[in-house]
């Protein structure tokens, strides 16, 4: 577990968990959710391209998520915002399906997208995953105080001289990439469970900001570490055991909240 070979598996499952812990924070705080789950989905169909063209997968990741920044910010102007992200995700899942219908060579890397694949990580792939939780994490704490303003009161944070639709537009720049980083690690379809339920976790037990920011990302990282360790010894999928103990973790700390409740 502990060999030469896993040494990069443990760097970059501790990078994508700090940075899951500290974005899920305003995921759960802000409601976006759905923001979180349609995002990986619809940056996957980047990664997709990115085989067909030959390049990096976080290429494409990251355009992808860009492009999906930029669909849900523009139609919310018009409309409800879980709208956009739905007509957003829908959009770009419909291009996923072209780019995969267009060559079936790269079913591997499609499966690993989708449930995750961390075990045997290359030293290429650190350098990126290095860098994009570096830029999510400062962009995160430099807009730490408006973030908090602009989600609990779009009319404070007026008042305040802060722009809730430039906040909202940061916040999805952020929450998308910390999705490309963190999709090849747990997979598109689980990658949201590592960013929600630490989070809600810890916004369960904990109403202060910091000390909540710091509890959700203790979490991510012992369910990350955990999650490896069985997958390693089990060769099931990691995305399995990522969002089987955020399930567990969550309903635990509802009970121990509703058992406070009942001493009071």
């Amino acid at each position: 577990m502990f060999s030469s070979f896993m040494i990069n598996t443990w760097i970059v499952v501790t990078l994508v968990a700090v940075v899951a812990g500290l974005v899920g924070f305003f995921i759960v705080l802000r409601g976006a959710s759905f923001a979180a789950h349609a995002l990986p989905l619809g940056t996957f169909p980047g990664a997709a391209l990115a085989g067909l063209l030959g390049i990096n997968s976080f290429i494409g990741l990251i355009v992808f998520a860009g492009v999906g920044v930029a669909g849900i910010n523009q139609l919310a102007k018009n409309g409800r915002h879980e709208v956009a992200t739905a007509l957003t995700l829908v959009m770009l899942l419909s291009l996923g399906t072209v780019f995969l219908s267009i060559g079936s060579q790269y079913s591997q890397q499609v499966y690993a997208l989708l449930f995750g694949e961390v075990l045997g990580v290359s030293r290429a792939e650190l350098l990126p995953v290095a860098a994009i939780s570096i830029l999510a994490t400062g962009l995160t704490v430099r807009l730490f105080y408006p973030l908090i303003l602009s989600s609990v009161s779009a009319e404070l944070a007026d008042v305040q001289g802060i722009s809730a639709k430039k906040m909202e537009l940061w916040f999805l720049a952020i929450l998308a990439l910390a999705t490309a980083m963190a999709l090849p690690v747990v997979g598109a379809l689980l990658v949201f469970s590592l960013m929600v339920g630490p989070a809600a976790v810890a916004r369960t037990l904990i109403s202060r900001p910091v000390p909540a920011v710091l509890l959700s990302v203790a979490i991510a990282l012992f369910t990350v570490w955990l999650a490896i360790a069985l997958s390693y010894e089990t060769n099931w999928p990691v995305g399995f055991f990522v969002g089987g103990f955020g399930a567990l973790f969550y309903a635990l700390a509802k009970g121990w909240q509703a058992f406070r409740r009942g001493g009071k």
